[in-house]
């Protein structure tokens, strides 16, 4: 029996001003296969970020219900939510989120620090996934000294290091060449079908997305395919 690591049901997010109220996403049920790497598409401002945010437990819904591997989040307190994150799921973003005063060594050890590793067991959990993803040779770079591509591959690394059973990309490769994106996505790939990582991916790219184990279309907040 295949178990559902995302579920979502009757999602709604609404953001208020004072004059103006925006439905950024509107009555989502969606629910992510545990192993499933899934593609959100759909154009700009329709509410595919809001959506992995959501899922990513990083937004909260004006309503709706969340469940992530198999725990209902209602009710958890903020600490409870960052130690479930920081356990549960990796994030990688269109423009990297690299600290750029840290090596990069450095920079993957960082989701580590919130648990109870030693030192020495970071390093080596760093030093695994950074060869992982082709990086063992610019581990005492800094971002600084890397192209976008490899800035990349060391976001993946730091979403992976804590072996989370879900990776959130938003854009992975929208800030790449294609030669560098089409790399990006061999490593993604990897992830899922090697280690048996869900992964959902928010993209423009229609053949990147073809790619992907489904493909889910938004407009205007809702879904439509």
């Amino acid at each position: 029996m295949s178990m559902n690591m995302i579920e979502l049901t009757g999602i709604n997010k609404i953001y208020r001003t004072n004059e103006i109220e925006t439905q950024a996403l509107e009555n989502v049920n969606l629910m992510v296969e545990k192993g499933e790497f899934l593609s959100i598409m759909g154009p700009s401002g329709c509410g595919k970020s809001t959506l992995l945010n959501i899922m990513g437990l990083l937004d909260a819904p004006t309503s709706g219900i969340i469940q992530v591997a198999g725990v209902k989040v209602e009710g958890m307190k903020d600490k409870e939510l960052a130690a479930f994150r920081n356990r549960n799921l990796g994030f990688v973003f269109q423009s990297f989120h690299l600290i750029n005063s840290l090596n990069v060594l450095d920079n993957v050890e960082l989701p580590l620090l919130y648990r109870d590793v030693s030192a020495k067991e970071r390093r080596r959990l760093a030093e695994e996934v950074l060869l992982k993803v082709g990086l063992s040779h610019r581990m005492h770079h800094m971002p600084s000294q890397l192209s976008g591509g490899q800035c990349q591959r060391v976001a993946i690394a730091r979403a992976i290091v804590g072996n989370p059973e879900i990776v959130l990309a938003d854009e992975p490769t929208g800030n790449l060449d294609s030669r560098m994106g089409a790399e990006i996505m061999e490593i993604l790939h990897k992830l899922n079908q090697e280690d048996g990582r869900t992964i959902v991916m928010v993209t423009h790219n229609e053949e990147q997305a073809k790619q992907t184990s489904r493909i889910v279309r938004f407009f205007d907040g809702r879904q439509v395919g």
